[in-house]
């Protein structure tokens, strides 16, 4: 039996004795190291002829949500929908962005911001709550189950205490209220805001839902069907067994401008 030649060697002996099947111009490494890496493969194009190469890692899908928190819609999606499908999936393959504003208003009173939301001044002490919690919190896998908690539980502004002590005890109450009360609060919802004015499309509704950075009504439907089965069929790396579940409760209309 003949002896077994290795891979690199075989692709080195291929270039030598094929030029025309060679690397690409410009490549400077030498034959038996083009299948070393795949940095090196993909400069001197050789990808297709270097099967041993780890395959890239696939790209999370992007999601991000645009509600606001006392829009019963949104409540709905967070809680029936994106909070499971999160707690399904493995991190590398959803990656969330939270933008609690909505349908608000703001304006510039006397050099400061002030903010109006549809569903008055608790909706907007709720939605920089939020904001505040993110951004002390700073950790997705830390803030979100405690978003979930305020969002699920019979009041979002007045459960923040009982919420943290069980999901996030490391993360102190008194800064997310000092943020709140002071200047840091109104930047992160003046930010929101430009976040929010910033879609193209512009937003008609809440929960407004963006995947990979675009927005379409099918897009939509499908997140507020079964956003787990759209998630596992966008995601291009191995599907987990999670991927096999079944379509989420009917979700209501969403609160329009």
């Amino acid at each position: 039996m003949a002896p077994a030649v290795a891979l690199p060697v075989l692709v080195a002996l291929v270039a030598l004795v094929a030029p025309g099947l060679g690397a690409a111009p410009g490549c400077d490494h030498p034959a038996h190291r083009w299948c070393r890496s795949r940095d090196t493969a993909v400069a001197c194009q050789v990808q297709s002829r270097c099967p041993s190469l780890p395959r890239p890692a696939a790209a999370p899908v992007e999601l991000s949500l645009y509600y606001e928190s006392l829009c019963p819609a949104c409540r709905e999606f967070l809680v029936l929908e994106l909070f499971p499908t999160w707690l399904l999936l493995p991190e590398e393959m959803l990656n969330i962005t939270l933008v609690p504003y909505g349908n608000a208003q703001e304006r510039n009173v006397s050099g400061k911001w002030d903010f109006q939301c549809q569903h008055g001044p608790e909706e907007c002490l709720g939605n920089m709550m939020e904001a505040c919690l993110m951004h002390e919190a700073k950790n997705f896998s830390t803030y979100f189950p405690v978003i979930f908690c305020l969002e699920s539980g019979s009041s979002v502004t007045k459960n923040l205490e009982a919420c943290l002590q069980i999901y996030a005890p490391e993360v102190d109450s008194g800064r997310i209220i000092a943020c709140m009360q002071g200047d840091t609060g109104v930047a992160l919802m003046h930010h929101n805001a430009q976040l929010t004015e910033a879609l193209d499309p512009p937003h008609q509704y809440v929960p407004w839902i963006t995947i990979n950075g675009k927005h379409t009504d099918e897009l939509q439907a499908q997140a507020e069907a079964s956003l787990l089965g759209l998630v596992c069929h966008l995601y291009q790396g191995k599907k987990p067994e999670a991927c096999g579940g079944s379509k989420a409760p009917k979700i209501s209309p969403g609160c329009r401008r």
